[in-house]
């Protein structure tokens, strides 16, 4: 993609060799994730306003154009760099969308969701040694969170790339890398879901679907999926949603009938893109010393949200923001793979069409308009 509004392209691009600490991938499924969206939208792209304020405090804005989408995949290990010790070729990988390095105060302290890597999430640079390996003409590419899965081969920090067993279909492994870990750990050690309750989720695609199923497997009794899309509402019930409803205005009543009043002990917004008005009632359904968790990516430049503070004092309440669900990409992918092994966990029923890499536009244009709870690229399907 070459700037806001446009559609992505289809071009040869040039990828240096694995440099030291780094793994050459060859791409076998891609998953189509809304904040793959972000980009060509404008919603992640900061306005000239709020990027005029953060360079007048001495602070960068890395330029984003030209990028290479995707940041769910899986794939097989062709080369290793030098210094490389946790892959090999032939191996099989998942990856990670923060390249947690396991060392800096946030990671061994267990959240490497906020691993300092993931401040160069978004710079063409690789977290390595400070220089680039994707390149169209003589530009440099910025790979989407340090991945670019929608290419048939990637050179990615070894940090990056997480082994799976070769018994994992790369289906399965692709949706893990992002919006299933998201989704799970944010309905469960994210907003701390404990059995017995009522679970409010809002926004059921690739990312809410999944909090309701990790909702479920944390004992909630009641898990109240909220969709303006029938279809996402009616897949909510196939994935363990208790009940229904399209907006949040119209949970309200719903939620406290089935409470008696007292209102849900949890709620996750997963939206495609979180609003500030979505806020209050989001707070309105939350009960006293309940706690609201934001999982969706706002708007960059909001910072003015409608709340009833007095509301945070006298009812306990907790608003909170998370990345990655709160979880270990490293300890919480083979999990929930063994999930997924065993039954437990539903993933191959996620997937709801398959597309060429040439027909990015057609997934993109599917996922806008609520066909698709996940679209994958196939890199082995041929052409029509």
């Amino acid at each position: 993609m070459h700037g806001i509004g446009q559609e992505w392209q289809i071009e040869e691009i040039t990828l240096d060799p694995p440099h030291q600490g780094e793994v050459l991938v060859k791409m076998a499924v891609a998953g189509i994730c809304h904040s793959d969206d972000h980009y060509a939208t404008g919603d992640g792209v900061m306005s000239e306003q709020l990027a005029a304020m953060i360079e007048a405090t001495g602070g960068t804005i890395p330029e984003m154009f030209p990028m290479v989408g995707g940041h769910e995949g899986a794939g097989v290990v062709e080369e290793v760099g030098p210094g490389v010790r946790s892959v090999k070729p032939g191996d099989r990988v998942a990856f990670s969308f923060i390249p947690a390095c396991g060392t800096c105060r946030w990671c061994v302290s267990g959240m490497t969701y906020l691993c300092d890597n993931g401040a160069m999430m978004f710079t063409k640079e690789m977290i390595t040694d400070g220089t680039a390996r994707r390149h169209v003409g003589d530009e440099n590419l910025t790979a989407m969170t340090q991945l670019g899965t929608f290419a048939e081969y990637a050179v990615l920090a070894e940090e990056s790339v997480i082994k799976i067993d070769d018994s994992i279909p790369f289906e399965a492994a692709s949706l893990v890398s992002c919006g299933v870990t998201t989704g799970w750990g944010s309905a469960t050690v994210g907003v701390g879901t404990q059995p017995g309750d009522t679970v409010v989720i809002i926004g059921t695609g690739g990312v809410g679907i999944n909090a309701v199923q990790g909702a479920r497997a944390a004992g909630a009794r009641s898990v109240i999926a909220v969709d303006p899309v029938e279809f996402k509402r009616d897949s909510a019930k196939f994935f363990g949603a208790t009940e229904t409803v399209p907006s949040a205005e119209e949970a309200y009543p719903l939620v406290k009938e089935l409470t008696a009043g007292v209102m849900a002990d949890r709620v996750v917004l997963t939206p495609s893109v979180l609003t500030a008005e979505l806020l209050a009632p989001a707070m309105m359904l939350t009960r006293k010393g309940g706690t609201c968790l934001m999982t969706a990516i706002p708007k960059l430049d909001i910072n003015i949200v409608p709340l009833l503070l007095v509301d945070f004092i006298q009812s306990c309440k907790t608003l909170k923001g998370l990345l990655y669900g709160g979880m270990n990409p490293r300890a919480s992918m083979p999990m929930l793979l063994s999930l997924y092994k065993n039954g437990t966990l539903k993933l191959d029923e996620l997937i709801t069409k398959r597309y060429r890499l040439d027909q990015i536009n057609d997934a993109i244009t599917d996922m806008r308009e609520g066909r698709n709870i996940r679209g994958i690229i196939d890199f082995d399907q041929g052409p029509e």
